[in-house]
């Protein structure tokens, strides 16, 4: 079995819905960053691609991506669909594919245009969902389980876990405001400025607030009313952006004479209850810590996707000793959340912050819609 590096990772700014990138597709601005990637790497080809795309225009996205990009045709593509957790599932199985001999060199990630999520359309005939006339079976939002077509599902389940855990609104406003606050702080030193791929000029994430105050997220009301804990500003934003790295064997990299980023020591995939689907987060961690025999004290980094500030509530009830190392810059509840492509900005994240730490290990953890949960465990490289 070959052991699988992590050889670059960039990505492009995460920018909120419907603002800069609302014009521009998600394969041609995932296009540029991998143009970008390929060339930091000096990357001339490829065994494959595997990308990410969670709400786009269905068809093989990531194929149209590489030919945009201008990739020899001969290079195959696959888009893989597992929602919030699609980069990271794509990241895994390109890890997998090298390890067992599949190609020696891929690259894999994802993209999302929340602004260009299309309006989609159930055969006339297909009376099963229930939808009433005037809807003339549209919708935006796809089925996550059996008997649930609600368009907010996601929100619901962040909220039912809220209220299953007895967390408070001020528990989920504190995470709002650190992940606001890190973020912002590393803004301004330019933790992430050699990650990220100017796309038509523009290379600054749009989400993150410097200003926000406790006095802001009181002013924002519930989502579900009286009693209830979610609101806009304890859930993340929808955002548009892309991610990639580039994966390679160990084989190829002592005949290329590369110097790699980070080495994948495990991944694991995890389903569960789809009605609390933020709680994949940990839960996929937690099976793949186990597997690997460590612990959370044993790492230096750790990245959760925080679609919902409930999963940093439930780390930081779990693990209260391991905040220090536990989305060091913030997270998506300031950065933003571009579905399709959020698992491999964790993964870019996650290097950053060994990067900061002085090395070590390190696991990042997305949860995705369903209930399900995929994780990545690397060791950054001396």
């Amino acid at each position: 079995m070959e052991t699988v590096y992590v050889i670059g990772a960039l990505r492009s700014p995460i920018v909120v819905k419907n603002g800069r990138f609302r014009r521009i597709r998600p394969e041609e601005f995932g296009a540029e960053v991998v143009k970008e990637l390929m060339r930091r790497c000096h990357l001339s080809s490829a065994d494959g691609i595997l990308g990410g795309n969670a709400v786009g225009t269905g068809g093989n996205l990531t194929r149209l991506m590489a030919l945009t990009a201008g990739l020899d045709a001969s290079i195959p593509a696959c888009t893989i669909d597992m929602q919030c957790a699609s980069a990271a599932a794509a990241l895994s199985l390109a890890a997998a594919g090298i390890s067992c001999g599949r190609g020696e060199v891929w690259i894999a990630g994802g993209m999302e245009s929340a602004s260009l999520q299309p309006l989609r359309v159930y055969a006339p005939q297909d009376a099963r969902y229930g939808l009433t006339p005037d809807q003339k079976g549209t919708y935006r939002t796809a089925q996550f389980a059996p008997g649930d077509m609600a368009p907010d599902t996601m929100l619901r389940g962040a909220e039912r876990t809220a209220q299953a855990e007895q967390v408070s609104r001020d528990e989920l406003d504190a995470w709002a405001l650190r992940s606001h606050r890190r973020a912002a702080a590393a803004q301004r030193a330019g933790v992430m400025k050699e990650v990220i791929v100017p796309i038509n000029g523009w290379a600054k994430d749009d989400g993150i607030r410097p200003g926000i105050s406790q006095r802001l997220l009181d002013r924002l009301p519930l989502i579900f009313g009286e009693g209830t804990t979610l609101h806009a500003g304890n859930a993340c934003m929808i955002h548009d952006g892309a991610a990639f790295a580039v994966l390679a064997s160990g084989s190829w990299v002592r005949r290329n004479r590369k110097k790699p980023l980070a080495r994948i020591i495990g991944t694991a995939a995890v389903g569960g209850d789809p009605a609390e689907s933020p709680r994949g987060a940990m839960r996929t961690a937690d099976v793949l810590l186990k597997r690997l025999g460590l612990r959370y004290e044993d790492l230096s980094a750790i990245e959760f996707n925080e679609a919902f500030a409930v999963i940093d509530v439930l780390f930081e009830r779990a693990h209260p000793s391991c905040l220090d190392r536990y989305n060091r810059f913030g997270g998506a509840l300031a950065y933003g959340h571009p579905y399709g492509a959020s698992g491999a900005v964790l993964l870019i994240h996650l290097l950053q912050s060994l990067r900061e730490a002085g090395g070590g290990k390190g696991i990042l953890s997305i949860a995705g819609a369903g209930g399900m949960g995929e994780a990545i465990a690397l060791e950054m490289m001396e």
